[in-house]
């Protein structure tokens, strides 16, 4: 669903991505951990066509991000860390908004918005404006947002912060049932007991490099995720 062939992007004299190449398949819970500043963001900025980078190759389900950009965008949906939303709309209209740019028809939309924003416990607030929204109900609105077209890949950027509980664990059962049913999911988390518990496969990215790959026994051993994470981050 979503390869990553060799990326590398530069900042003047610093390798924020190098060499970097990992494979996420359908039907994969892919987690991607690093410190601050290891190249995480960057690295799914690109996935996501914001970022242009210096060489490498990135295909979502076999179509080139550089070449075609708009039919990669169009499987694609993006949770950044800090949701960036259009404030100075009510939630529903951002919604509708975002259905209009992937084409989702009136039926679809009405039914999906529904579901999600009962289960998040928003469908309440939708006739607000953003501006008045608290931290954790804007990621659930741009959760939701991002599920209003069935994407095939969802790229998410520490998705867990901001919410309670509640929206966490119902977030986390989402993402198994998109998985279930042949989407991909790569996201980077500081979370290590949860992407323990939730991913099929991690990566470890250290100063822009992959330190490890693979599936969780492979990447942890018999150690935690935790334990195998800051002996690559001691390591020098």
């Amino acid at each position: 669903m979503l390869k990553i062939e060799h990326l590398t992007k530069i900042y003047g004299d610093k390798r924020a991505v190098d060499d970097l190449s990992l494979h996420i398949k359908p039907g994969e819970i892919y987690g991607f951990i690093g410190h601050n500043g290891a190249g995480k963001t960057t690295t799914l900025k690109a996935c996501c066509g914001i970022l242009q980078y210096d060489s490498g190759e990135i295909t979502v389900d076999g179509v080139s991000m550089k070449q075609s950009p708009i039919i990669c965008k169009s499987k694609i949906a993006y949770i950044p860390d800090n949701p960036d939303l259009y404030e100075f709309m009510t939630g529903v209209q951002f919604l509708n908004f975002v259905a209009d740019v992937f084409g989702v028809g009136a039926d679809e939309r009405k039914e999906r918005i529904t579901k999600y924003a009962d289960a998040f416990e928003i469908s309440s607030d939708l006739g607000s404006p953003i501006s008045a929204y608290s931290h954790g109900m804007k990621q659930k609105l741009a959760i939701i947002s991002a599920l209003i077209h069935e994407p095939k890949l969802i790229i998410m950027d520490e998705p867990f912060v901001g919410l309670d509980p509640k929206a966490t664990h119902l977030l986390k059962e989402i993402m198994r049932n998109m998985c279930s049913k042949g989407a991909a999911i790569f996201f980077s988390t500081h979370v290590l007991e949860v992407a323990e518990k939730l991913c099929d496969k991690v990566a470890i990215i250290k100063g822009g490099k992959l330190m490890r790959s693979g599936t969780m026994d492979q990447v942890k051993g018999d150690a935690s995720l935790e334990d195998a994470f800051l002996d690559l981050e001691e390591a020098k």
